[in-house]
């Protein structure tokens, strides 16, 4: 097959079309889950059409006044806790900083979120600057340089121009270390070249990356002067952003995505070009000609400006499939996706001043309080962790869009819409579970070898975010987690007993399991590690009035499942199907 530009195939070709309006133009409640490109495709297992909406019954109207009482307390509690009247207040208000809501103080004690915040409008201004270049080289292109060669329907002579960018981009983030990125992606794409087609291939290269990984963790990045003392100099040019091997974690992933893609299309013949556009699984899964993985689109591919800091994680195939043929790409859609950032980043301030439960979680400051404001502070945090990562998410995958280019949306749900662990993976940054699924969870048997995969591929997961007992403890968790869902989902399934009247009532009731499992695993992988946890179960457990708020806190929980399984019924009715 032709890779060239100049292929008829390649010109003849129907572009796709990403909207981001599920609904049209009728907004409802669930225009309030972000769209994604998969999300009204039916499943071939559905096993009946949904129910008649419930939102009116006795029993919803009930849930609701019930709400309604309920989560204002859930406000009020972390509020209550953090005001200056708190008995602890003295012990965590040394992490407070200035804010801007009130003349209230803020917490930006996270690490993460606080460089973002603090980067912000250094962050815009590159993707102005970037977005700007980057049009104007393309008007250039369209107006001289199609003269010879008539209109172009792909996007194919961008990506020299986007690899050259992203060279220049890696030298002011990382300075003179950015040697080491590139001897990395050198190294790496050599062995790709020379393994791909060998049975051998996959074992070697995930052995390589694994090692370059740990390595650059256990070496804190490197040091020139330790290569020689007359190399110190070099140490001082540090860039913009020195800590290289921190943004590193999310390259490797792209490393062995090129790597493995093309080792897997030497087995393969490449896609044919038709007049009917694919959808992202069908970009991640048809492979290009062997010419297609060059060291240019490699560059491209692996430094993609937009991408290159935090994600969302794409693989190389989705990656080119996208210059050759180009989504479409509403500005209205970029609108009300600019909106849900702006949205979301709002929430997050006004959380962070009202509620300084990061601080109070990294002072320890939670001795004394009652259950209530315990398990708030751990629920609070958890929102946190979701909105630190949902933000600078969202506000990468906006720079791309704008730039063409479609990436996974890495949170598709509410943290607090979620009842079972596999949906909850599945929605809970998006683009690197597909990743896992593909390129560890697939090749280990999949489905056929569940346990197995599903411990492995955590595994990696607690190791690559970071060499901690707590993480590997929060894999481990999950993995045994997943087990109950698993065995009670065969036993229960919902092809045999979803018509009767009590299936939707079990449901929540392991719903209310799940998501007490899913608060603990995560409160001690990415809040409170394994000491803050015993405290927390010591005093739920360790009294009577521990063990009634914990009765208390699994009734609002199967309300709070009930809305959640109605709220999928409705998708349903919209036509939407979500495996989330």
């Amino acid at each position: 097959m032709n890779d060239s530009p100049n292929s008829l195939r390649e010109r003849t070709a129907r572009p796709a079309y990403l909207n981001f309006n599920e609904h049209e133009n009728d907004f409802s409640l669930v225009s309030l889950t972000v769209q994604t490109p998969t999300s009204k495709q039916v499943p071939t297992s559905l096993t009946r059409p949904p129910t008649p909406p419930r939102w009116k019954t006795p029993e919803f109207l009930i849930y609701g006044l019930l709400f309604l009482i309920v989560f204002p307390l859930m406000v009020y509690s972390p509020i209550q806790a953090s005001s200056e009247s708190h008995p602890n207040y003295h012990l965590f208000q040394y992490k407070l900083s200035q804010g801007w809501i009130n003349g209230r103080r803020v917490d930006i004690s996270d690490p993460q979120y606080r460089s973002f915040r603090g980067n912000f409008l250094n962050l815009c201004a590159l993707a102005v600057l970037h977005l700007v270049i980057t049009k104007s080289y393309g008007f250039f292109v369209s107006k001289y340089g199609s003269r010879s060669t008539g209109k172009r329907n792909d996007n194919l002579h961008r990506i020299p121009f986007t690899a050259g960018f992203a060279t220049l981009l890696i030298i002011g983030l990382h300075g003179s270390s950015s040697f080491k990125v590139f001897a990395i992606i050198v190294i790496n794409y050599l062995l790709a070249k020379r393994l791909g087609g060998l049975r051998i291939a996959p074992i070697i290269l995930w052995t390589v990356n694994l090692l370059i990984l740990f390595s650059n963790e256990y070496y804190d990045g490197y040091r020139f002067s330790s290569i020689h003392p007359s190399l110190d100099y070099l140490d001082t040019y540090r860039g913009a952003y020195p800590r290289w091997h921190i943004t590193f974690n999310i390259a490797m992933l792209r490393l062995l995505s090129f790597s493995l893609d093309y080792h897997w299309a030497c087995g393969r013949e490449s896609a044919q070009l038709s007049s009917v556009p694919m959808n992202a699984r069908q970009r991640s899964s048809n492979p290009h000609s062997l010419a297609s993985y060059n060291f240019i689109n490699y560059v491209a591919y692996t430094l993609y400006p937009p991408l290159y800091i935090a994600g969302p994680i794409m693989t190389f195939n989705d990656f080119y499939w996208q210059f050759r043929r180009p989504i479409y790409i509403s500005r209205d859609g970029l609108l009300g996706y600019a909106i849900r950032f702006g949205i979301c980043t709002l929430t997050m301030e006004v959380l962070l001043h009202y509620m300084y439960v990061v601080a109070i979680k990294d002072a320890k400051a939670w001795y004394g309080d009652t259950p209530m404001e315990l398990c708030m502070i751990g629920f609070w945090n958890l929102v946190v962790v979701w909105l630190k990562l949902l933000i600078p998410w969202r506000f990468f995958r906006l720079w791309a869009l704008v730039d063409g280019i479609d990436p996974p949306e890495n949170m598709i749900r509410c943290l607090a819409n979620n009842y079972t662990v596999s949906g909850f993976w599945r929605g809970w940054h998006r683009s690197y579970n597909q990743w896992l699924i593909r390129y560890i969870y697939v090749p280990l048997g999949g489905s056929s070898n569940v346990v197995l995969a599903t411990l492995l591929s955590f595994t990696f997961v607690a190791l690559w975010h970071d060499l901690e007992l707590r993480l590997l403890a929060w894999g481990w968790l999950v993995t045994l987690f997943i087990l109950p869902e698993l065995i009670l989902g065969k036993v229960f399934n919902e092809k045999q007993y979803g018509t009767f009247w009590w299936y939707r009532h079990l449901r929540a009731i392991g719903g209310v399991g799940n998501v007490l499992m899913l608060m603990v695993a995560n409160l001690v992988g990415f809040v409170i590690g394994t000491e803050g946890m015993k405290y927390l179960a010591g005093q739920l457990l360790g009294s009577l009035g521990g063990l009634g708020f914990l009765v208390l806190a699994c009734a609002c929980l199967f309300i709070g499942v009930q809305f959640m399984l109605e709220y999928r019924e409705e998708e349903k009715r919209h036509g939407i199907y979500r495996k989330c």
